[in-house]
């Protein structure tokens, strides 16, 4: 029952976002982009902007909810009087408050055995901080400040917002050049004065190809992001707990990401064992040399 109903949500949010974006463009005129005479490119531009802009900040606004709805976190009451999670919040509000971050995180435990945690939200002012059920039954008290401190660094930098503006940018390129060249090879040797509209399929192929080549400027972005979340968490928590809590991580690397959320593969701490232009995460050795020498 909850699968399926998360499995609706995820319609019904996807429906929400095509209709919004649907009536955005309808409001700004704008209509076909292939005409006789060649490629509306103003029309064409804005409809990608609309599309791929459009698409990645509805999903930044709603990510925080999504994260919920797909992860099954829990949110931890700041007033619970249960020790352990009392000290987890009081961590993140102590973090958070030396990041000086505007409102203090949403902090919740999601239900996986993986040893993962992950920082989310549209704004610095509302963000969510969860770990799971793994991480603190495997990851001792210092270990986890260090955790916290990369997740609190994620959203002390705003980048959520920055991977969200990427990815929108990405998106519409993508969409635009597929468009462009599938238009042109639809009309390679055909009259000046007359031109065919592409096929929708070709337009997809492309799109396909295109986004693997995007996929791989997101992801080197988001490794650079990665050691800069581990120098901010040393700066918060102390460079000892950052790099003992990156050594925790790599004794249990087999158990980093069991829930198989690759919407959700970015936001967390840790990725995969290896090392690929795809990989969203540097390998945890990388990461610990890089903070043993200072970098």
């Amino acid at each position: 029952m909850a699968v399926a109903k998360r499995i609706a949500m995820f319609v019904a949010v996807n429906l929400l976002i095509i209709l919004t974006l649907s009536i955005t463009l309808n409001l700004l005129g704008v209509g076909y982009y292939f005409t006789a005479r060649g490629i509306d490119y103003h029309a064409l531009l804005v409809f990608c902007l609309v599309w791929g802009m459009g698409g990645a900040f509805i999903s930044l606004g709603l990510s925080r909810i999504m994260a919920k709805w797909m992860m099954g976190v829990q949110v931890i009451d700041p007033a619970t009087t249960e020790p352990g999670l009392s000290e987890l919040v009081s961590t993140v509000h102590r973090l958070a408050s030396a990041a000086g971050l505007p409102a203090m995180p949403e902090v919740g435990i999601y239900p996986s055995p993986e040893i993962n945690a992950f920082a989310t939200g549209p704004t610095k002012s509302r963000a969510l901080v969860a770990v799971s059920a793994g991480l603190l039954e495997r990851l001792d008290r210092y270990q986890l400040e260090g955790v916290l401190g990369h997740e609190i660094s994620h959203i002390a930098n705003g980048d959520m917002v920055t991977m969200t503006l990427l990815q929108g940018v990405i998106n519409a390129l993508v969409m635009f050049l597929a468009r462009i060249i599938a238009f042109f090879l639809a009309n390679r040797g055909r009259d000046e004065d007359s031109s065919a509209a592409p096929s929708y399929l070709v337009i997809f192929l492309l799109e396909i190809v295109l986004s693997f080549l995007g996929m791989i400027a997101v992801a080197a972005f988001s490794r650079w992001r990665e050691y800069r979340a581990d120098a901010g968490g040393a700066r918060l928590a102390g460079r000892e707990k950052m790099i003992d809590a990156l050594e925790g991580l790599r004794r249990n690397i087999e158990y980093a990401d069991l829930t198989r959320r690759q919407s959700l593969a970015t936001l967390k701490i840790s990725g995969g064992r290896r090392f690929s232009l795809f990989a969203t995460h540097p390998p945890l050795e990388d990461r610990i040399e890089r903070l043993k020498a200072g970098i």
